[in-house]
């Protein structure tokens, strides 16, 4: 059994706890766990959540469904015998996120409400119930399985013991090196954004203009659909030039000044403080790199390219530890870390699509010639040259070249194993009640049953 489906996904849950919220009349419980009862109209909504957010359902929903509530109750039960705790901070942040989301999804807060029909305050508190519980039963997992040890020797025999169609058939991969050079914005582009700004920033202190219609109108944050607002968020965060004037801003009438942060140029109005947190919207413009930039920084990468190819001076590495601009690879001679996974290997949809269409063409070895891309964090145009260090083809997984895979399966497995040995004597131990018409399933853990 997966992990992963012990836990009914947030939004899922949220859901059905959204629609018994809405029934007044008396419920049919379908099953009882200790003293807590799971009801036939969550099961249902439930299902057809599940349903319209395509989420997998491996047998019948009307066993996998309950079975899979039934082991949530379990941990949580567990969590208070625990007295297992998550602060308020973060559950705050992801309730915000999720809100968030659902803004930018619909498009307006009162959309979203028309949509759930709940205002926010109650989808928050619904929400914030959903996120305590998952991450209350994820912290009674990491606790049952803390204390697993791995040695090379456990991960080979865990190999050799898998029976031939289980061992995973492992894509292309590719490792990558890379160098960037940050185009020079021409002053004048930059005055002219500012100009932008402070112009919107008087407008809407002068009262002749809504913030948030203007950050609909202008902005180039993800957020301007919806007025630019970001939700609650603590200090840390934001990126601390925002934080550090967001902060300090005391009047929701009122506009910062400009703030350059590494995405541009914002102004900020304050809309709530709450203890150490706060919400704020705002406008983001960011200064355009002019196309003869774009050339000069082409041929001055296109030299340092000549240098290490055809004339043998210095390394691709000396070019990333001294050249390059990308932050998180220059200290690490330019070596791209996939954040999937945290290994240096990608699947080619995995890259950037502008790197993934440069070393499709390259042999290990082979530095590019110069490109523009897109700065994946930063929206903005970059120049960049690669140097593909190695491609591995497309295989069945093996203990050379895939140890690190491997040894996640197998820690994987361990842990499941500790999990399934718990959930069998906590199932035995609780009282459990499965009504009629609920028990003719073919449960993935035994003893949900009891006999009289």
């Amino acid at each position: 059994m997966n992990i992963k489906k012990l836990l009914i996904p947030s939004a899922v849950v949220c859901a059905g706890i959204l629609a018994f919220a809405d029934n007044n009349i008396v419920e049919e419980v379908a099953w009882t766990i200790g003293d807590d009862p799971i009801y036939k109209s969550e099961i249902e909504q439930t299902y057809q959540d599940m349903l319209s957010e395509r989420t997998p359902i491996n047998g019948d929903p009307y066993c996998v469904i309950p079975e899979m509530m039934a082991i949530q109750r379990l941990y949580l039960h567990q969590a208070d015998l625990d007295t297992v705790e998550v602060s308020a901070g973060q559950i705050q942040s992801q309730v915000e996120s999720q809100i968030n989301f659902l803004i930018g999804q619909l498009g307006s807060k009162e959309k979203v409400e028309e949509y759930f029909r709940k205002p926010l305050t109650e989808l928050r508190n619904y929400y914030a119930t959903n996120i305590e519980n998952r991450q209350r039963v994820r912290m009674v997992q990491d606790n049952l399985t803390k204390n697993i040890k791995v040695t090379p020797s456990d991960v080979r025999r865990y190999f050799d013991n898998l029976p031939k169609d289980s061992i995973p058939y492992v894509p292309r991969q590719v490792e990558v090196q890379i160098v960037t050079i940050n185009p020079v914005i021409p002053r004048q582009e930059i005055e002219d954004v500012k100009a932008r700004l402070r112009d919107y920033a008087d407008r809407v202190n002068r009262g002749e203009a809504d913030f948030s219609t203007l950050a609909i109108l202008y902005s180039e944050a993800p957020e301007g659909m919806r007025g630019g607002e970001i939700g609650f968020m603590g200090r840390a965060q934001l990126v601390p030039e925002y934080a550090a004037v967001a902060f300090n801003l005391n009047d929701p009438k009122k506009v910062s000044k400009i703030v350059e942060t590494e995405f541009g140029f914002h102004i900020i109005q304050l809309i709530e403080k709450r203890g150490d947190r706060i919400n704020t919207r705002h406008i983001l413009l960011r200064p355009k790199v002019a196309q003869k930039d774009l050339e000069d920084a082409i041929v001055r990468l296109d030299t340092i390219r000549s240098q290490i190819v055809d004339k043998g001076i210095g390394t691709f590495e000396d070019a990333a530890r001294y050249v390059s601009q990308d932050k998180d690879t220059r200290n690490s001679r330019g070596v791209m870390v996939n954040e999937n996974n945290g290994t240096t290997r990608f699947e080619m949809s995995e890259l950037p699509q502008e790197i993934a269409r440069v070393v499709a063409s390259m042999e290990p070895g082979d530095i590019s010639r110069p490109f523009v891309m897109k700065d994946p964090k930063r929206d903005r145009d970059i120049v960049a040259i690669v140097k593909l260090t190695d491609r591995i083809e497309s295989h069945q997984a093996n203990l050379a070249d895939d140890y690190q895979m491997i040894k996640g399966m197998y820690e994987n497995a361990q842990k499941q194993e500790i999990l399934n040995k718990w959930l069998t004597k906590k199932i035995a131990e609780t009282y459990v009640r499965i009504e009629d018409g609920w028990r003719g399933c073919d449960f993935e853990h035994e003893g949900w049953v009891k006999e009289k």
